[in-house]
Protein backbone atom coordinates (compact mmCIF):
# COMPACT_ATOMS: atom_id res chain seq x y z
CA UNK A 1 0.00 0.00 0.00
CA UNK A 2 1.14 3.50 -0.74
CA UNK A 3 2.04 6.02 1.92
CA UNK A 4 0.38 9.01 1.91
CA UNK A 5 2.23 12.25 2.00
CA UNK A 6 2.06 14.69 4.62
CA UNK A 7 -0.10 17.43 4.25
CA UNK A 8 0.67 20.62 3.53
CA UNK A 9 -0.10 21.91 6.49
CA UNK A 10 1.37 19.24 8.72
CA UNK A 11 5.24 20.09 8.17
CA UNK A 12 6.28 17.57 10.47
CA UNK A 13 8.79 19.29 11.80
CA UNK A 14 10.23 22.86 12.16
CA UNK A 15 13.18 21.82 9.93
CA UNK A 16 13.85 23.09 6.49
CA UNK A 17 16.38 21.38 4.10
CA UNK A 18 17.77 23.05 0.68
CA UNK A 19 16.55 22.03 -2.70
CA UNK A 20 20.12 19.86 -3.18
CA UNK A 21 19.03 18.22 0.52
CA UNK A 22 16.02 17.07 -0.76
CA UNK A 23 17.50 15.95 -3.80
CA UNK A 24 20.17 14.05 -2.06
CA UNK A 25 17.52 12.26 0.12
CA UNK A 26 15.69 11.00 -3.40
CA UNK A 27 18.64 9.73 -4.96
CA UNK A 28 18.69 6.14 -3.52
CA UNK A 29 14.83 5.16 -4.82
CA UNK A 30 14.90 8.01 -7.61
CA UNK A 31 18.27 7.78 -9.34
CA UNK A 32 17.27 10.05 -12.07
CA UNK A 33 15.86 12.98 -9.85
CA UNK A 34 16.76 16.34 -10.95
CA UNK A 35 17.09 19.93 -9.50
CA UNK A 36 15.57 20.64 -12.75
CA UNK A 37 12.60 18.62 -12.26
CA UNK A 38 12.45 19.67 -8.40
CA UNK A 39 11.86 22.90 -9.45
CA UNK A 40 9.40 21.58 -12.31
CA UNK A 41 6.86 19.75 -9.71
CA UNK A 42 7.25 23.25 -7.88
CA UNK A 43 6.31 25.44 -10.93
CA UNK A 44 2.91 23.26 -11.94
CA UNK A 45 2.03 23.46 -8.14
CA UNK A 46 2.57 20.21 -6.96
CA UNK A 47 4.89 21.59 -4.23
CA UNK A 48 4.91 25.08 -2.51
CA UNK A 49 8.12 25.77 -0.48
CA UNK A 50 8.54 28.76 1.54
CA UNK A 51 11.07 31.33 0.86
CA UNK A 52 13.73 33.09 2.96
CA UNK A 53 13.79 37.27 2.72
CA UNK A 54 16.70 36.53 -0.06
CA UNK A 55 14.13 33.87 -2.14
CA UNK A 56 16.14 30.94 -1.39
CA UNK A 57 13.74 27.98 -1.19
CA UNK A 58 13.06 26.55 2.11
CA UNK A 59 11.84 22.71 1.70
CA UNK A 60 9.76 21.12 4.74
CA UNK A 61 9.69 17.33 5.56
CA UNK A 62 6.01 17.43 4.24
CA UNK A 63 7.46 18.93 1.20
CA UNK A 64 9.68 16.06 0.53
CA UNK A 65 7.20 13.29 1.35
CA UNK A 66 4.98 15.29 -1.45
CA UNK A 67 7.47 14.89 -3.88
CA UNK A 68 8.26 11.18 -2.94
CA UNK A 69 4.80 10.34 -3.41
CA UNK A 70 4.74 12.52 -6.80
CA UNK A 71 7.96 10.19 -8.55
CA UNK A 72 6.50 6.68 -6.93
CA UNK A 73 2.90 7.69 -8.43
CA UNK A 74 4.73 8.05 -11.84
CA UNK A 75 6.91 5.14 -11.42
CA UNK A 76 4.54 2.62 -10.05
CA UNK A 77 1.54 3.58 -10.96
CA UNK A 78 1.96 5.37 -14.08
CA UNK A 79 -0.59 7.89 -13.21
CA UNK A 80 0.36 11.38 -15.10
CA UNK A 81 0.95 14.54 -13.32
CA UNK A 82 -2.02 15.75 -13.66
CA UNK A 83 -3.91 13.01 -11.76
CA UNK A 84 -0.94 13.30 -9.10
CA UNK A 85 -1.81 16.66 -8.44
CA UNK A 86 -5.71 15.83 -7.79
CA UNK A 87 -4.96 13.32 -5.82
CA UNK A 88 -2.53 15.66 -3.79
CA UNK A 89 -5.05 18.03 -3.28
CA UNK A 90 -8.08 15.36 -2.04
CA UNK A 91 -5.66 14.40 0.41
CA UNK A 92 -4.67 17.98 1.81
CA UNK A 93 -8.59 17.67 2.20
CA UNK A 94 -8.39 14.85 4.21
CA UNK A 95 -9.71 12.39 1.52
CA UNK A 96 -8.50 8.82 0.90
CA UNK A 97 -6.70 8.03 -1.89
CA UNK A 98 -4.92 4.42 -0.83
CA UNK A 99 -7.22 2.13 -1.85
CA UNK A 100 -7.69 3.94 -5.32
CA UNK A 101 -5.90 6.77 -6.56
CA UNK A 102 -8.79 7.09 -9.34
CA UNK A 103 -11.15 7.76 -6.48
CA UNK A 104 -10.48 9.65 -3.50
CA UNK A 105 -12.59 8.38 -0.70
CA UNK A 106 -13.97 9.85 2.62
CA UNK A 107 -11.96 8.06 5.30
CA UNK A 108 -14.15 5.49 7.67
CA UNK A 109 -14.79 7.18 11.11
CA UNK A 110 -14.96 4.54 13.82
CA UNK A 111 -17.56 6.32 15.85
CA UNK A 112 -17.05 5.33 20.08
CA UNK A 113 -20.21 4.02 21.57
CA UNK A 114 -21.08 2.71 24.98
CA UNK A 115 -22.15 -0.27 25.40
CA UNK A 116 -25.81 0.15 24.53
CA UNK A 117 -24.52 1.86 21.16
CA UNK A 118 -24.75 4.91 21.48
CA UNK A 119 -22.06 7.77 21.04
CA UNK A 120 -20.27 8.11 23.82
CA UNK A 121 -19.66 11.67 25.60
CA UNK A 122 -15.66 11.69 24.47
CA UNK A 123 -17.10 10.95 20.77
CA UNK A 124 -19.85 13.77 20.99
CA UNK A 125 -17.04 15.99 22.29
CA UNK A 126 -14.34 14.95 19.69
CA UNK A 127 -12.61 17.56 17.69
CA UNK A 128 -13.80 18.64 14.24
CA UNK A 129 -12.23 16.35 11.40
CA UNK A 130 -10.32 18.48 8.99
CA UNK A 131 -11.89 16.99 6.07
CA UNK A 132 -13.58 18.47 2.84
CA UNK A 133 -15.39 17.01 0.22
CA UNK A 134 -16.82 18.72 -2.93
CA UNK A 135 -20.80 19.03 -3.63
CA UNK A 136 -20.02 16.03 -6.33
CA UNK A 137 -18.49 13.76 -3.96
CA UNK A 138 -20.99 14.21 -0.91
CA UNK A 139 -23.60 13.37 -3.51
CA UNK A 140 -21.40 10.33 -5.26
CA UNK A 141 -20.27 8.78 -1.66
CA UNK A 142 -23.02 9.29 -0.14
CA UNK A 143 -26.30 8.16 -2.25
CA UNK A 144 -27.70 11.39 -2.36
CA UNK A 145 -29.25 13.08 -5.50
CA UNK A 146 -29.09 16.45 -6.23
CA UNK A 147 -32.05 17.35 -5.21
CA UNK A 148 -32.55 15.92 -2.26
CA UNK A 149 -29.40 17.74 -1.61
CA UNK A 150 -30.88 20.68 -2.73
CA UNK A 151 -33.98 20.33 -0.16
CA UNK A 152 -31.80 19.34 2.70
CA UNK A 153 -29.94 22.48 2.39
CA UNK A 154 -32.91 24.25 2.07
CA UNK A 155 -34.24 23.09 5.55
CA UNK A 156 -31.02 23.76 7.25
CA UNK A 157 -30.55 19.98 7.42
CA UNK A 158 -27.27 20.16 6.09
CA UNK A 159 -24.75 23.15 5.54
CA UNK A 160 -22.29 23.84 3.09
CA UNK A 161 -18.74 25.74 3.94
CA UNK A 162 -18.39 28.90 2.71
CA UNK A 163 -16.15 27.72 -0.20
CA UNK A 164 -19.11 25.52 -0.58
CA UNK A 165 -17.26 22.26 0.36
CA UNK A 166 -18.96 19.98 3.07
CA UNK A 167 -17.06 18.50 6.15
CA UNK A 168 -17.12 15.43 8.04
CA UNK A 169 -20.48 16.22 10.13
CA UNK A 170 -22.26 16.78 6.78
CA UNK A 171 -20.94 13.71 4.88
CA UNK A 172 -22.37 11.72 7.80
CA UNK A 173 -25.91 13.38 7.91
CA UNK A 174 -26.25 12.81 4.24
CA UNK A 175 -25.34 9.35 4.23
CA UNK A 176 -27.88 8.55 7.42
CA UNK A 177 -30.51 10.85 5.04
CA UNK A 178 -29.64 8.20 2.29
CA UNK A 179 -30.87 5.34 4.54
CA UNK A 180 -33.72 6.99 5.65
CA UNK A 181 -34.62 7.80 2.09
CA UNK A 182 -34.74 4.49 1.16
CA UNK A 183 -37.58 3.54 3.06
CA UNK A 184 -39.33 6.72 1.16
CA UNK A 185 -38.30 9.10 3.41
CA UNK A 186 -38.29 12.94 1.81
CA UNK A 187 -36.20 16.19 2.46
CA UNK A 188 -39.37 17.89 4.14
CA UNK A 189 -39.96 14.65 6.77
CA UNK A 190 -36.90 15.54 8.14
CA UNK A 191 -37.11 19.26 8.90
CA UNK A 192 -38.69 18.10 12.18
CA UNK A 193 -34.86 16.51 13.12
CA UNK A 194 -33.34 20.13 12.48
CA UNK A 195 -35.92 21.77 14.75
CA UNK A 196 -35.69 19.10 17.23
CA UNK A 197 -31.87 19.32 17.30
CA UNK A 198 -31.89 23.35 17.26
CA UNK A 199 -34.65 23.21 20.36
CA UNK A 200 -31.74 21.03 22.10
CA UNK A 201 -28.73 23.11 21.17
CA UNK A 202 -30.81 25.99 23.07
CA UNK A 203 -31.20 24.23 26.46
CA UNK A 204 -27.70 22.88 26.39
CA UNK A 205 -26.78 26.82 25.54
CA UNK A 206 -28.50 28.12 28.61
CA UNK A 207 -26.73 26.09 30.79
CA UNK A 208 -23.22 26.15 29.34
CA UNK A 209 -23.15 29.80 28.30
CA UNK A 210 -22.03 30.80 31.66
CA UNK A 211 -19.46 28.90 31.89
CA UNK A 212 -18.05 30.18 28.80
CA UNK A 213 -18.00 33.95 30.21
CA UNK A 214 -16.45 32.79 33.31
CA UNK A 215 -12.61 33.75 33.17
CA UNK A 216 -12.10 31.80 35.95
CA UNK A 217 -8.74 28.89 35.41
CA UNK A 218 -10.34 25.65 34.00
CA UNK A 219 -13.85 27.30 33.03
CA UNK A 220 -13.59 26.91 29.79
CA UNK A 221 -12.46 23.68 30.05
CA UNK A 222 -15.37 22.87 32.34
CA UNK A 223 -17.74 23.96 29.81
CA UNK A 224 -16.23 22.01 26.66
CA UNK A 225 -16.54 18.53 29.30
CA UNK A 226 -20.40 19.96 30.31
CA UNK A 227 -21.30 20.34 26.94
CA UNK A 228 -20.11 16.88 25.57
CA UNK A 229 -22.19 15.16 28.93
CA UNK A 230 -25.24 17.30 28.18
CA UNK A 231 -24.71 15.95 24.50
CA UNK A 232 -24.64 12.79 25.70
CA UNK A 233 -27.66 12.68 27.65
CA UNK A 234 -29.40 14.76 25.39
CA UNK A 235 -28.97 11.99 22.63
CA UNK A 236 -29.22 8.72 24.92
CA UNK A 237 -32.80 10.50 26.09
CA UNK A 238 -33.58 11.23 22.63
CA UNK A 239 -32.71 8.09 21.10
CA UNK A 240 -34.29 5.99 24.01
CA UNK A 241 -37.81 7.75 23.49
CA UNK A 242 -37.84 7.19 19.81
CA UNK A 243 -37.27 3.23 20.73
CA UNK A 244 -39.71 2.77 23.30
CA UNK A 245 -42.23 4.80 21.14
CA UNK A 246 -42.18 2.48 18.51
CA UNK A 247 -41.96 -1.09 20.54
CA UNK A 248 -45.02 0.16 22.35
CA UNK A 249 -46.70 0.62 19.06
CA UNK A 250 -45.53 -2.56 17.40
CA UNK A 251 -47.04 -4.33 20.81
CA UNK A 252 -50.02 -2.49 21.02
Amino acid sequence: MTQQPARRQDPATGESITIGELRAALLPDFPSITISKIRYLEEIGLIQPARTKSQYRKFSHADLARVRYVLTMQRDKYLPLKVIKENLDAMDRGLDVTSDPAKPRVPLLAMARDSDGLPSSEELGRAPSNVRISRAELLEQSGLDEQMLASLEQYGVIVAERNGQFDTDAFEIATAVAGLAAYGFEARHLRSFRTQADREIGLIAQVVTPLMRQRTPGSHGKAEETIRDLAALSVRLHATLVRSGLRRQINS
